[in-house]
């Protein structure tokens, strides 16, 4: 028995270990039969084969959940209410073997993959709320003799592309604004963590979900996406990866004229001032950089230290970092692997091309010596402003230190940058933080401390690291058109 298996073995319900995608309340492996081979990335063991639907495949969810929308869409809020609030119960009921599922797959720690599943489960639990919330509007009318109202209606079919960092959250915030607004869905999850969308497909179906109404389609993203790009019944389209892919769709969507909700690339700066709490500021960047070994797109690529505080930062730093275990994500560590071979490369690049402009090794820097797709935590002193690391995301457990002397000086630089996410911030000068807050051109500020996503809050960003908000009331509303209505009763 691998590893791989071990971990499955201790699965209470193992029929949330689906292998074949859910299309119109069913589970199919597609007209064509084919397969894509899903490896544990700890230790390289295959977990399964999962099925490699066709375009023809997606174009057949397509229609399911388009034929389905005007039921779905007339029922009453309560209704879907009702079944985004069990379809959370299950996840919270199941929460034990989601979190294995994750961990098999995506390599994560399993404390971060129970983090992960209380996270996704609360979108469903907080969009079953805001099924009840877009009300009509009355305004007052600019016209003698005529009402004047304002109706939110769901747009109609939203397709969903989630990626493989976050397979669970990142498909529950998006399902679940739309099915509360009354949009039906088709979804293709990463190829790399599929069984966890699969999962969450089980999970809907038991929780009273009508055929249709949710689809997950798995296979190669080119063939599934496209499909759904290029035809007009998909009216939104919401995907979260990178900058270059969501480029891409931002040119498939025009012919069409799709509404898109774009979740991209980050480069969070992480600015320490000389006033600053110096213990919190290390705790906070050692979570800021490591959290889910560093592929996150919140994670903070580059460390801005005011030059007063800036050994003493690198320092502190460094001691934490290399306290840090690494180990597969089934025995908790602090780091687990990283997704793939492509990830490994990027961060050799990083560091090699910094030091090769300067900048100082404080810890870290090759593979480790679980070998594989394990690499060591990492800190690079006085980097360079030139440096790759410090304009391209890094997405694994490498940070970047350089200082600055002044506030200027720190969100120019912390502004130099195509992408505007999120930014970290540490003072304790409250005229600071107001300035600083102000001039960070990020969706997102986190001030004194790093967690600040959760259900209620507009999750985005500025420049090329979106398009839209996710969670929050704005993210329902991103799947809905606004109609104005005029009457007059003669």
């Amino acid at each position: 028995m691998n590893s791989t298996q071990s971990i499955f073995s201790n699965l209470s319900d193992p029929s949330l270990l689906q292998e074949q995608a859910y299309l119109g309340g069913q589970w199919t492996e597609g007209q064509n039969g084919k397969k894509i081979a899903v490896t544990n990335p700890a230790t390289g063991d295959a977990i399964g084969q999962i099925a490699c639907l066709s375009p023809n495949d997606a174009k057949s969810a397509l229609k399911a959940a388009h034929d389905v929308w005007p039921d779905w869409a007339s029922k009453l809020p309560q209704e879907r209410m009702a079944i985004l609030r069990g379809w959370f119960e299950l996840m919270l009921e199941h929460r034990e073997d989601l979190a294995l599922i994750m961990t098999a797959e995506q390599g994560k720690p399993i404390s971060e993959s129970r983090g992960e599943i209380d996270y996704a489960a609360a979108f469903l639990e907080f969009y079953a709320e805001e099924a009840r919330r877009p009300n009509i509007e009355n305004v007052t009318s600019h016209l003698p003799d005529a009402e004047v109202e304002i109706w939110r209606e769901p747009v109609g079919v939203a397709a969903l592309i989630t990626p493989w960092n976050f397979p669970s959250a990142m498909l529950t915030r998006k399902a679940g604004a739309a099915l509360a607004a009354g949009c039906t869905v088709v979804a293709h999850p990463s190829i790399e963590t599929p069984y966890s969308a699969l999962a969450l497909a089980e999970l809907a179906q038991r929780a009273g979900m009508p055929d249709g109404v949710f689809n997950v389609i798995t296979g190669q993203a080119p063939e599934i996406v496209g499909a759904w790009m290029e035809d007009a019944r998909v009216r939104a389209v919401s995907f979260t990866g990178s900058t270059e892919v969501g480029r891409l769709l931002y040119h498939q969507s025009a012919d069409t004229i799709k509404r898109l909700i774009l979740e991209l690339g980050g480069h969070a700066p992480f600015l320490v001032f000389a006033d600053a709490d110096m213990d919190r500021a290390v705790d906070e960047a050692i979570k800021a950089k490591f959290a889910t070994s560093g592929q996150d797109c919140l994670g903070a690529n580059r460390f801005l230290i005011e030059r007063s505080v800036y050994e003493e930062f690198c320092e502190a730093f460094t001691a934490r970092t290399k306290e840090l275990t690494i180990g597969a994500g089934i025995d908790d560590p602090d780091i687990g692997p990283l997704m793939n071979e492509k990830a490994v490369a990027k961060q050799k690049e990083h560091i090699e091309d910094a030091i090769a402009r300067g900048a100082r090794l404080l810890c870290g820097g090759n593979i480790h010596s679980l070998g594989g797709l394990f690499f060591e935590p990492t800190v690079l002193a006085d980097v360079p402003a030139d440096a790759k690391i410090m304009h391209e995301e890094t997405f694994g457990p490498v940070a970047a230190i350089s200082s600055f002397d002044n506030e200027e000086e720190a969100i120019k630089r912390a502004n130099d940058t195509e992408y505007g996410l999120v930014a970290y911030l540490h003072t304790q000068d409250p005229r600071r933080i107001y300035r600083a807050s102000r001039s960070l051109r990020f969706g997102m500020v986190a001030v004194n401390r790093t967690k600040v996503t959760g259900a209620p809050i507009p999750f985005g960003g500025m420049k090329q690291s979106g398009l839209g908000r996710e969670g929050s009331r704005f993210g329902l509303e991103a799947f809905t058109e606004i109609k104005y209505v005029c009457r007059d009763w003669a």
